[in-house]
This record gives C-alpha cells, structure tokens and sequence, in this order.
C-alpha cells in the first residue's frame, strides 16, 4: 500500500500562486507514475496533471496548460504542482495520485490522497 499527503492549498486571490506538495510513504514511488487530479462539489473528479516515472514525460489538462507545472523529487518521494495565473474556476479540492496506467492524459492510478482545498478569489 501507498499513503499520499497533500499539502500547500489554501486561498489566494486570482491571478496569485500556490505550489501543492505530496508526499508518498508505505511504497519507493521513485518507479510509479503520480499525478495530480481535483474535484468540486456536483462535478467528477478531473484530471489535471501526470509524470512518468522519472519526470521526462510530463501531461496536462487543456484548462491549465501553460500555468501549472508538475514536478517530482524522487529522493523526497514527491510530487510538485506548481500553479501560477490562478483562477476563480480552478478552486476545487486537488487530490495527488500513483500508480496505476498513465496514457498521456488517461491517467488511472491505484493510490489517491485524502485532497487539499484550493481557494481562488475573484
């Protein structure tokens, strides 16, 4: 089993920053793939970013390409998501991921974190 904790949301204005953090215990994630997906409430949980194992391959949503970047520590067992030019509608709950199949964008992973609320005022 993988354990995921998410850390660093909190609220910002629009146009603001914010880097999430994940740290993974229980497993190396150094060989699993992880990503990054977020949910709000009524709506499905949508993916937002994925790495390959090593971070040479790295995958976004259409709606935050260009203003978030991931990225991964393998020494640290984590998984950065930077997140710049922020939003009102990219306030959600962001829930980090391992594991599982990572095709480009289809990304289905095995393990999930518990979220961290993002809040973007406008």
């Amino acid at each position: 089993q993988m354990q995921l904790v998410e850390s660093g949301g909190g609220l910002v204005q629009a146009g603001g920053s914010l880097r999430l953090s994940c740290v993974a215990s229980g497993r190396t994630a150094s060989t699993y793939a992880m990503g990054w997906f977020r949910q709000t409430p009524g709506k499905e949980r949508e993916f937002v970013s994925a790495t390959n194992w090593n971070g040479g391959n790295t995958y976004y949503a259409d709606p935050v390409k260009g203003r978030f970047t991931i990225s991964r520590d393998n020494a640290k067992n984590t998984v950065y998501l930077q997140m710049n030019s922020l939003k009102s509608e990219d306030t959600a709950v962001y829930v980090c991921a391992a594991g599982g199949v990572l095709l480009a964008s289809d990304y289905r992973p095995d393990y999930w974190g518990q979220g961290t609320q993002v809040t973007v005022s406008s």
